[in-house]
């Protein structure tokens, strides 16, 4: 009962979370969360300098292909009509390469749904439990007005009226000092009066950084987007300026992917550390910023039975005290009206005073009881630990595609460069033997080239 309903870990933080870490020495760290622990941070700087190898190596071997492509390729035996090899290779590796980068533009789109759709769990966990505690300090602070001003008005007027019998008077005053003790009670009830640390705040802080995740993450879809739809118009038409463009924003799109890549896999694995065992890390947190007690942060984030209410008390002695104002109040009207008639309106104001209260002092009662918070502290978890990590696994895996996808793309595109036809007629009409290998299929190279406007035959 103590675990919060609805949530347990899941297998994907179970398998990173026992993952082994390190620091920048190479020193084993523990798996816990600590993030104020220097050697935790190093840990994590560490998986997400992975991503910035990755990407080193990457670039090196772009660069390894390229320049030994650019220089090392043998030389064309002059007047050879055989095509340059490796068409069909090309062909298929800007096709896997888009077919990988469009599965990996959909992956990332469902993963930033679902990291939006956790995140925005865990904003309506926190703004509900805002609420729940906004209710606990409006009903508290409504209920004691309500009881100060009985006391200041009709219990003063029902004071002075029931002056000539002693006796009544005596428990007009002992109405009033049950009434100043239940309003000594309920104010302490109002726990979160005063603290500086809002949910309701948290909340904003959590929907302006996943605002900016969002667009940030939307705009490199959007890059990607444009990468595949570059090549394949660039392929098509045979263009070599976009492939050009297509080559400038592959570079760019690289080099944020795996830094991109490196974020995620940072954040998932802190994630599932925290999410591994989240009880002490919140209550430890919680009571820094705030400075409640432990009994009142372990009753609502455990909810169990090894844990009492701390309010518990306060509850009993402030219903005792209605009780009593209730049971004096009935003797006075049963004793003090026939005598003095001009007690009653007071009388009457006090029971309907009293039927307020206790009607507040009801649903006080179960706010305060730690099923609601806790409630919503199950949400938080399950938003957070739940979709907000498995997106976050669906992003990983996006920029893993995307990084592989681009880098296949950038290898084959000289080869692609390579067989472009030229643009030029004119070199289609020069004569030369080099050109004899662009012609058509079946084309006699002496004939007036009449499918080429502006292509004249030279006198010999």
């Amino acid at each position: 009962m103590g675990a919060p309903p609805g949530y347990r870990p899941s297998a994907w933080v179970h398998l990173l979370h026992q993952l082994p870490r390190a620091d920048f020495q190479l020193r084993p760290v523990p798996s816990g969360f600590a993030p104020q622990e220097q050697e935790y941070q190093q840990a994590l700087l560490l998986v997400a300098a992975l991503a910035g190898l990755g990407l080193g190596l990457s670039l090196i071997f772009i660069a390894v292909y390229l320049i030994r492509f650019c220089c090392c390729r043998p030389p064309e035996p002059p007047g050879s009509k055989t095509p340059s090899p490796g068409g069909g290779c090309v062909t298929w590796s800007c096709i896997v390469a888009l077919l990988a980068g469009c599965i990996g533009i959909g992956i990332g789109f469902y993963g930033n749904s679902e990291t939006s759709d956790g995140v925005s769990q865990l904003s309506s966990a926190l703004l509900h439990a805002n609420h729940t505690l906004s209710a606990i300090d409006h009903l508290v602070l409504e209920t004691v007005e309500r009881l100060g001003e009985a006391v200041r008005t009709e219990l003063t007027t029902l004071e002075e009226v029931l002056e000539p019998r002693t006796e009544l008077v005596a428990a007009a005053r002992g109405a009033r000092r049950q009434a100043e003790a239940a309003a000594q009670q309920l104010q302490g009830l109002a726990f979160w009066q005063g603290v500086p640390l809002s949910p309701l705040q948290v909340a904003e802080d959590v929907s302006f950084v996943e605002e900016y995740r969002w667009l940030a993450y939307v705009l490199l879809l959007l890059l990607e987007l444009l990468v595949c739809l570059f090549t394949l118009l660039g392929l098509a038409k045979q263009s070599k300026w976009l492939v050009i463009v297509m080559t400038v924003m592959s570079l760019l799109v690289l080099v944020l992917s795996w830094g991109s890549m490196g974020l995620e896999a940072a954040t998932a694995v802190g994630l599932s550390d925290f999410c591994s065992n989240p009880d002490p890390y919140v209550l430890n947190l919680t009571q820094e910023e705030t400075g409640l007690s432990s009994d009142i942060l372990s009753y609502y984030f455990l909810c169990n039975q090894a844990v009492s209410n701390p309010f518990q008390q306060r509850l009993t002695l402030s219903q005792r005290a209605l009780a009593n104002i209730h049971s004096q109040l009935l003797g006075l009207e049963r004793e003090a009206v026939p005598q003095f008639p001009s007690a009653q309106k007071p009388l009457l104001s006090l029971e309907e005073t009293l039927n307020v209260t206790e009607g507040n002092f009801h649903q006080l009662v179960a706010l305060l009881h730690c099923r609601g918070l806790h409630k919503d502290y199950g949400a938080a978890l399950r938003g957070l630990c739940e979709d907000a990590l498995e997106g976050l696994l669906f992003l990983l895996l996006f920029s893993l595609l995307s990084a592989g996808a681009l880098a296949t793309a950038l290898c084959s595109l000289p080869r692609a460069w390579a067989l472009f036809p030229p643009r030029n007629p004119s070199v289609l009409c020069s004569g030369s033997r080099l050109s004899e290998p662009l012609l058509p299929a079946g084309l006699d190279p002496a004939s007036p080239l009449r499918s080429f406007p502006g292509c004249r035959r030279r006198p010999h």
